[in-house]
């Protein structure tokens, strides 16, 4: 019997909360070869609330003991019932083999964000280019998806390069997409051909500064999102580069840590950053824990010297997995983005880029 709970109005339903909430699959889809896309809902039947392009963190039960894996949303908020994430099995990979496994509808799991800057909502723009390579299509189908349910008349050049024809993931939705958003330019461009017998007659090759112009004409006029692995976007930072382009309107998806620069502390620091060379006490309430903080410490660092777990994921501060609430105290947080301004009004940190000022307390 189908639940009647199903069926409320969205203003009946409460947002998404992380805290409280669990993800349940309700679907897996094959999308080309070692490609799944898993669709979740909320365990609690809430909505989901974030911008295209986000991500989220999946804490996966393997028997090893839990990992924490951060994949891009290649979903829509315009339809915010559900989520989903499409990910490539990489040879050696050991969460996405674990997705691939032991995701199968009703299973549920632990989950953190949506989380990220990478969106177009973030960079209003008239015309857009979409650059991409293998899984690194799924934050740009996340905003293509969102622009042809919200604005399909928007100016928007898509590119994306696969190794084979076969591996050009959502090939057939985004052709039809090209059929129903009268601004969409579709490029697809593969580096060998396929090994069955289906026939290509599009570009061939990587991109280059040869090609890009051929996929992309005017991609000095447009707002400029790239996404795939390092050397691809690499190579594209350095082809609009070398072109002159206006490297404001570039942005590219990246999950590797920012250069840090290093934390000044001598008898010429202001106060603030005194105190963080302290040895401070840091009480963590639900494990009944009394652990210490050490010179240069951060709050997980702390935590896994008290033998005290806190889920964690990047650990600079973008992904929001370490977010704990503090009770009692004051720590200096330099995140990249990875906590909303109004959780730090309800006190609440990223455990690994916070060090302790005063004696802390805190909900771990």
């Amino acid at each position: 019997m189908t639940d009647p709970h199903l069926y409320r109005h969205l203003d009946e339903m409460a947002p998404w909360n992380d805290r409280l909430q669990m993800l349940e699959v309700i679907g897996v889809t094959d999308e080309a070869p070692e490609v799944k896309t898993f669709t979740f809902r909320s365990d609690a039947q809430t909505w989901f609330r974030y911008k295209p392009g986000q991500f989220v963190t999946l804490e996966l039960p393997a028997a090893d003991g839990p990992l924490m894996r951060t994949y891009t949303l290649s979903s829509s908020p315009s339809r915010p019932c559900s989520i989903s994430i499409t990910v490539k099995a990489q040879a050696g990979s050991i969460g996405t083999r674990w997705m691939f496994d032991n995701l199968k509808p009703g299973v549920r799991i632990r989950a953190f964000g949506p989380m990220g800057d990478f969106s177009h909502h973030n960079h209003p723009a008239p015309k857009y280019l979409f650059i991409s390579a293998g899984s690194g299509i799924t934050p740009m189908m996340s905003m293509l998806r969102w622009l042809n349910d919200c604005a399909p008349w928007t100016d928007v050049s898509f590119v994306n390069c696969a190794r084979r024809p076969e591996e050009i993931i959502f090939r057939k939705e985004l052709e039809l997409l090209g059929t129903q958003m009268p601004g969409l330019s579709l490029g697809f461009m593969i580096e060998e051909r396929s090994s069955s017998r289906e026939s290509w007659f599009g570009h061939m090759g990587r991109i280059d500064a040869v090609r890009l112009p051929l996929l992309a004409p005017d991609f000095q006029e447009r707002e400029v999102f790239c996404c795939g692995p390092d050397p691809f976007m690499r190579a594209v930072r350095g082809m609009f580069e070398a072109a002159g382009f206006d490297m404001r309107f570039y942005h590219q998806e990246s999950f590797g840590a920012p250069p840090v620069e290093p934390l000044p502390i001598g008898t010429d620091a202001p106060e603030a950053e005194k105190s963080i060379g302290a040895k401070l006490p840091i009480r963590f309430a639900d494990s009944s824990v009394d652990g210490e903080c050490l010179a240069g410490q951060t709050v997980l660092q702390a935590a896994r010297a008290s033998g005290v777990r806190i889920s964690a994921a990047c650990e600079f501060g973008l992904c929001g997995t370490c977010r704990v609430k503090k009770i009692a105290g004051e720590v200096e947080m330099n995140h990249n983005g990875g906590i909303l301004d109004d959780e730090i009004t309800e006190g609440f940190i990223l455990a690994c880029c916070s060090r302790p000022l005063t004696a802390l307390e805190i909900e771990a």
